[in-house]
């Protein structure tokens, strides 16, 4: 056998025995999850709570590094260039999938450049409306809206986030028209809403539930398919005579494309053993997340199916960037 084919086995060995030792040991230095979000918000809280608890069964810190801006897409553009080796994790939500269809030229593949590593919740909208509407159901707002074509207006945090889409896609299930009116941010979005500077918009039960609770808005309905465990009284979109308006966000952990299998399940199974711990469940039901979880592989069909059904919304509103 010639030197250089020995050489090269033996380059190959070696390089297999260590990633086999790094796959072992893992973790042997601290953790990045990457947050594409501001601190405070539904994606920072899961992302610390796992963080905590993995800080405390493998004795690594894990760091929570927030980047928020450009639509969502400059923490998924940071995991995808980062080593595949399980020291950077992505928390991503439904926006990941949006974003797809939204942004012609993202820095980064959404299907190649990520491994998924486990699907952690999912999470219903809620359709509030202003107080000074005369409705206290979907029915009644369908038909108020039908009544009034173009007249109603609705608030969001911006073209192509969730919430425009989960309401274009109840338009289209309902057949109303109502106005979009985009703001910069759920804060602002939502300030609209209550000020009645528009009558209407969706967001998550977290973010709606302390002005259901003082009388400044009225929940109408659910986007979710059972009603959401926060909310047992709110009825769904479909159980009022609009199914084709069911649609939930979601919170899922990715890591770099190519990191090693054994890394991928070892995350799988202990996010999910953290998700299931009492008090870890109990904190996301009063946000009204419910676990998911799963395999690695039905998180990247799910990925793929909502890239798919997400972006026939996103073309459909005229959402998408040129």
């Amino acid at each position: 056998m010639k030197q250089s084919a020995v050489i090269a086995i033996t380059i190959v060995t070696f390089s297999a025995v260590a990633s086999q030792a790094q796959v072992l040991t893992y973790p042997t230095k601290p953790i990045r999850i990457v947050v594409p979000s501001s601190p405070g918000g539904g994606l920072d809280l899961v992302s610390r709570a796992v963080g905590q608890q993995l800080t405390s069964t493998w004795g690594q810190s894990v760091i929570v590094d927030n980047h928020a801006g450009a639509g969502g897409t400059i923490g998924p553009d940071i995991v995808a260039k980062s080593a595949p080796d399980g020291y950077t994790l992505l928390i991503a939500s439904a926006s990941f999938a949006v974003n797809y269809s939204v942004y012609p030229n993202l820095p980064y593949d959404s299907i190649k450049d990520f491994a998924p590593v486990i699907l952690a919740t999912t999470q219903p909208q809620v359709l509030v409306v202003h107080p000074s509407l005369p409705v206290r159901s979907l029915r009644e707002f369908v038909a108020l809206a039908k009544s009034r074509p173009g007249r109603l207006n609705y608030s969001s945090p911006g073209a192509g986030t969730m919430s425009q889409l989960t309401f274009e896609l109840f338009k289209s299930a309902a057949g109303v028209k109502i106005e979009h009116i985009p703001y910069k941010g759920a804060g602002l979005s939502m300030v609209a809403t209550l000020s009645g500077e528009t009558q209407t918009s969706t967001g998550s039960t977290v973010s709606v539930q302390p002005h259901l609770s003082s009388g400044k808005l009225r929940a109408l309905a659910t986007t979710g398919m059972r009603r959401s465990p926060a909310m047992p009284d709110i009825p769904t979109m479909a159980e009022q005579g609009v199914p084709g308006a069911t649609v939930s966000g979601w919170y899922a952990f990715l890591a770099p494309a190519r990191t090693p299998r054994p890394i991928i399940d070892k995350l799988n199974a202990e996010i999910a053993r953290i998700l299931q711990l009492p008090e870890t469940r109990d904190q996301l039901a009063r946000e009204g997340s419910e676990l998911a979880l799963g395999t690695p592989e039905q998180l990247g069909k799910h990925i793929a199916t909502e890239i798919q059904r997400l972006g026939r919304i996103v073309r459909a509103s005229g959402a998408a960037m040129h």
